[in-house]
């Protein structure tokens, strides 16, 4: 695999505290080779010898903003139990409907934008429903649970200028409000 050439965006660019523009299909060649490199970077993050050779951070999602362009996209990249990779694009996202239930990721929730060590949880809702489109222009409606329900939510405050430092709650927390996951 050959390592895109991205610049992922550190949380002191002022452009990740701006709200990202609708997107209008089709996409440009330019659009659509970025979302192929963001894939394949955080395809490469998550593999244990790519991500020794070029030094990279373990990632699984990765939005428009955090490569510079205020634009509603962005993607997910989940590694499977076969160690095989399921992609997601999300264009446009809304979230259209979410759980009672909030869960936490137990050890914290991590940015490729924010390069420090960050201490407290962000409480998320357990399952989302998502109205997006995908590279082609075509609606979807997905539902996300767990762990991608979190990613998706993270991704989403990305394209409205929210960081999840913003969210954090430090302790003590009212951990019998939220599960971890």
């Amino acid at each position: 695999m050959q390592l895109p050439k991205i610049t992922i965006l550190d949380e002191k660019e002022k452009i990740l505290r701006q709200k990202s523009k609708e997107v209008t299909f089709p996409l440009t060649k330019e659009e659509k080779q970025d979302i192929k490199d963001m894939i394949t970077y955080l395809t490469m993050s998550q593999i244990p010898e790519e991500s020794e050779k070029y030094n990279l951070r373990a990632g699984m999602g990765l939005a428009y903003v955090q490569i510079g362009k205020l634009k509603r996209i962005f993607v997910i990249v989940e590694e499977l139990e076969d160690k095989t990779f399921k992609n997601y694009v999300v264009i446009n996202p809304q979230i259209i409907s979410k759980s009672e239930e909030m869960i936490y990721v137990g050890e914290g929730e991590g940015c490729l934008s924010v390069n420090r060590a960050v201490e407290g949880i962000v409480p998320r809702h357990a399952r989302i429903r998502v109205k997006a489109y995908d590279e082609n222009g075509q609606e979807y409606t997905i539902r996300v649970r767990e762990d991608i329900a979190v990613a998706f939510q993270h991704e989403i405050d990305h394209l409205d200028g929210i960081l999840f430092v913003d969210k954090l709650e430090t302790k003590p927390y009212k951990i019998q409000d939220f599960r971890e996951i």
